[in-house]
């Protein structure tokens, strides 16, 4: 994870404008584990930021994207949610209550050979999901 000189830097390197804000949504994406989605970032940061709109969490969001230094999750919900984790890691979603958690780098390489020899491609990352029942809401049931 970056600290603010280094994003500061980051960012005006790329020819972005650092604001307070942006520095603010890679902060709230760096020191949390919830893995948010944009909504959920401009719910926590706007009464902070009260003139914060959510098209700049968005468009911030794209951007550390861009710089690689966060990766978007697409769970198969309404929207995105994002992980300033880059490191290659899976996710598992709690199909009850949204949960999303990482779970550990699978090094499955045989799984990523049959999948170039099923496609032609060749494979140079991958991002694997799964879904189930979090321990807490199994324990409600």
């Amino acid at each position: 994870m970056l600290n603010n000189q280094e994003l500061t830097a980051l960012l005006r390197q790329n020819g972005y404008k650092v604001t307070p804000q942006r520095l603010a949504v890679y902060e709230a994406l760096a020191n949390t584990k919830q893995h948010p989605s944009a909504e959920m970032l401009f719910g926590t940061l706007q009464p902070k930021y009260p003139s914060m709109s959510f098209a700049t969490v968005y468009k911030t969001v794209e951007i550390l994207n861009k710089l690689g230094l966060i990766q978007i999750i697409n769970t198969g919900e309404d929207s995105f949610r994002y992980d300033a984790d880059i490191s290659e890691h899976s996710h598992v979603q709690c199909t009850v209550c949204g949960r999303v958690d990482d779970v550990p780098a699978l090094n499955d390489r045989s799984l990523v050979v049959k999948v170039e020899e099923a496609s032609g491609y060749s494979i140079d990352k991958h991002q694997f999901y799964f879904f189930g029942v979090c321990e807490k809401c199994h324990k409600k049931h």
